[in-house]
């Protein structure tokens, strides 16, 4: 999803937040940082954390709203949490991911700042994208909590989108070599599956068992995977090491046959070649 499939409501939702956080600049200024954002989001390469991963967040904090006790900053931080995006580094999806939470915090600060923000709001938006680096929120922070499971809830949708999730994000990282990636993902979700619980805000609770599934039986899959790869790369070794072994026996064969000779101080010897070997 682009910004020309981006739902109607989604732009003046962003003006409506923006305003609520107390900003002093014109609708039609605000408006314009929220179309910057979306062009943001819809920049090539995005093939997961696109507008449709923006709505979905968005969608999953109006779940949640009633536990939240800033909801316009929640959703602001939901807006700006990806506002900086790069997937080429091969070595960012074994850490987080493309997602730049600090400079997509730095972002949200200049940008809700510059559009009259006061600037205690403007700095907890930026400490709310800060805090989804690790997805653990303070367990009296129930705005960061609300947003670190909103963030999440994907992992808890029906098993066909969980899928069409597992496609996407594959398809943004296609550079990456299917052995290392999946290393990284496996990682990952190990450490999901480590916490006592996946998310943290009450009315959440209700995704914790369809997410702890959907995440095992991806992780079931992907061990799966990494056996084959190390069965694959033990028969490739073994394949290599059986070569050097027969070309050093047939080394040997050739050193054993009488062929060319050498003259003490003379360099070599231009006479008969090696003999054949079978």
């Amino acid at each position: 999803m682009g910004v020309h499939e981006a739902p109607a409501w989604l732009v003046p939702a962003f003006v409506r937040n923006v305003v609520g956080a107390g900003a002093t600049a014109a609708p039609e200024q605000i408006r314009a940082a929220g179309d910057r954002l979306l062009e943001r989001w819809s920049s090539p390469g995005r093939e997961f954390h696109n507008v449709k991963h923006l709505v979905d967040v968005l969608v999953r904090v109006d779940e949640l709203d009633s536990e939240s006790h800033e909801p316009d900053l929640v959703r602001l931080a939901a807006w700006y949490h990806g506002a900086v995006f790069d997937s080429a580094d091969r070595k960012a999806y074994a850490n987080k991911g493309g997602e730049d939470e600090a400079a997509s915090a730095r972002v949200a600060y200049d940008e809700l700042v510059g559009l009259g923000v006061p600037e205690a709001h403007a700095r907890r938006v930026h400490d709310l994208v800060v805090a989804l680096v690790r997805h653990s929120p303070n367990s009296l922070d129930v705005d960061c909590a609300v947003l670190c499971d909103a963030d999440l809830a994907v992992l808890a949708t029906e098993p066909q989108r969980y899928k069409a999730y597992l496609h996407d994000v594959r398809a943004e990282y296609a550079h990456l070599p299917a052995e290392d990636y999946v290393r990284a993902r496996a990682r990952i979700l190990r450490k999901l599956l480590a916490r006592p619980s996946l998310f943290s805000s009450p009315l959440a609770q209700a995704w914790e068992e369809p997410a702890r599934q959907n995440v095992e039986a991806e992780l079931q899959r992907l061990e799966k995977e990494q056996a084959a790869f190390e069965a694959a790369r033990a028969v490739h070794d073994e394949r290599v090491e059986l070569e050097r072994e027969a070309a050093r026996q047939s080394g040997q064969q050739s050193d054993a046959t009488p062929g060319a000779t050498r003259h003490s101080g003379e360099g070599p010897f231009v006479g008969e070649g090696p003999a054949a070997t079978p």
